[in-house]
């Protein structure tokens, strides 16, 4: 029993919870259980201890409301940090006076690690119904930033690379948050929201009225969080890599045996990590993280085709009508080609690679797949169809052909022009003509006389 130490007076071993002190202490289920010890060894100051859960939460009420004046920029302190407190009012985010309002919990997690938008350890909550997701700050117990349920577009649940023991990182992108379809009205675009859980159970995880819960047999931080989200949310479902979508071609170096989902690769001179997703393609993991929903990719084409690496061109159709962008990710190793294309191809994303504009068209990148389709792509892909990226290495090779046979070192400068050209043309080739007559009638005269020609006087001839 939690509360073993409340006599039988105690409200809590009566199962009659007090209504003030629930919500007064949600988020600290350590201290309501001291409050109510204390009611228990001394049942006497219960109204006291009422009284003072409602004047905590009202205090609790009422720091939203001072935090509703916009933040201008000071030199007191650096203006990162003051842009992420204005986080709380961007688009699809929750705004602060419903994101800190004080409401019931559904579910939190305290210590857990986040990386976006703020690095460091948090408390996870959710309000209960359709509420908010957020982070409380574990010192100061403030609300740091935050989304509403409804708001949330996309929950992807992914295997942190490169590490070795095994994390997941859970990445929540908001509407207008995901690098591609920008807010209306040229207002700032929410940020993503990324936290990392360990493979193993929760150490801190309760329901919104102290329970601790995610010790069912079996049941991970991440397998717990995953339930949780698909619960809660109607909009969308949790996503997690699938190897029938696409696995990586070389494993994961860090835990041997282990297969990879991640291909590394290069924007700019940000080093990050491609996930090929059953609804879409992710780049992460740092700010700003990119994701391109089947929806909103108009083509995708390969680029500097090299001996060990190539690059890959993503061009996005905003959902909104805006103009096409295009993302290009460079240094992709050559062995993951086949298992990219296979992604592109399985999902009828259009591939542009080494068209004159690459212009493609937006394709039915939706729509389902009939038996017949299936049948006939795989037949074509029996029968050896030649890969996209061989017929770029092949084109690239005849180009290069065609320049050398073009290429003369000595006809620098030599043509002035067609006209004169081929009359110099045309005078060697008669200079030519006469000096073979000449040689045919001395090979007759050689015929006809033989050696006596050699005896015969110039003069006689």
């Amino acid at each position: 029993m939690a509360f073993a130490t409340i006599n039988k007076n105690s409200p809590a071993v009566n199962n009659v919870n007090i209504p003030a002190i629930e919500e007064a202490f949600a988020a600290e289920p350590s201290l309501k259980k001291r409050v109510y010890d204390a009611i228990g060894t001394t049942p006497q100051y219960t109204p006291l201890f009422e009284d003072i859960a409602r004047y905590t939460s009202s205090l609790l009420a009422r720091k939203p409301d001072t935090s509703l004046q916009p933040v201008e920029a000071t030199n007191d302190g650096p203006a990162a940090k003051k842009r992420k407190i204005q986080n709380g009012d961007a688009p699809g985010v929750a705004q602060s006076t419903d994101l800190k309002a004080n409401k019931s919990l559904q579910f939190y997690m305290q210590d857990v690690s986040f990386a976006m938008p703020q690095r460091k350890k948090l408390t996870l909550e959710m309000t209960a119904g359709r509420g908010f997701l957020r982070a409380r700050n574990q010192t100061s117990k403030e609300v740091e930033f935050g989304i509403a349920l409804d708001n949330i577009r996309h929950v992807l649940c992914l295997p942190v690379p490169e590490k070795n023991q095994r994390q997941f990182n859970f990445c929540i992108i908001p509407q207008f948050g995901d690098g591609v379809n920008s807010p209306p009205g040229g207002e700032p675009a929410p940020e993503s929201m990324v936290w990392t859980v360990n493979d193993g159970p929760a150490k801190a995880a309760y329901s919104g009225t102290g329970q601790q819960i995610g010790n069912k047999e079996g049941e991970t931080a991440e397998s717990m969080l995953r339930r949780i989200f698909n619960d809660n949310l109607t909009q969308t479902k949790v996503v997690r890599p699938d190897e029938r979508e696409f696995v990586s071609a070389m494993p994961e170096a860090h835990r041997k045996g282990e297969k990879a989902y991640h291909v590394k690769a290069f924007r700019g001179s940000k080093e990050g990590y491609l996930f090929l997703l059953s609804t879409g393609i992710l780049f992460g993991f740092k700010k700003p993280l990119i994701f391109f929903a089947f929806e909103n990719v108009e083509s995708i084409s390969y680029t500097s085709v090299l001996q060990r690496t190539f690059n890959l061109n993503v061009v996005a159709q905003p959902s909104t009508g805006d103009e096409t962008q295009e993302f290009e990710f460079s240094m992709i190793d050559q062995a993951n080609f086949s298992g990219i294309d296979t992604y592109i191809k399985t999902h009828g994303l259009q591939d542009a690679s080494l068209a004159e504009a690459r212009r493609a068209k937006k394709y039915n990148v939706n729509g389902a797949k009939t038996e017949e389709g299936e049948a006939a792509s795989a037949e074509v892909g029996a029968e050896g169809e030649e890969s996209e990226l061989a017929k770029a290495q092949r084109e690239i090779e005849d180009q290069e052909e065609e320049d050398e046979e073009d290429y003369d070192p000595g006809s620098d400068g030599e043509s002035e022009g067609s006209g004169s050209s081929s009359e110099e043309d045309d005078d060697e080739d008669g200079e030519g003509a006469d000096e073979d007559d000449d040689d045919e009638d001395e090979d007759l005269i050689a015929d006809e006389l033989g050696s006596q020609a050699e005896d015969v006087p110039a003069d006689e001839l």
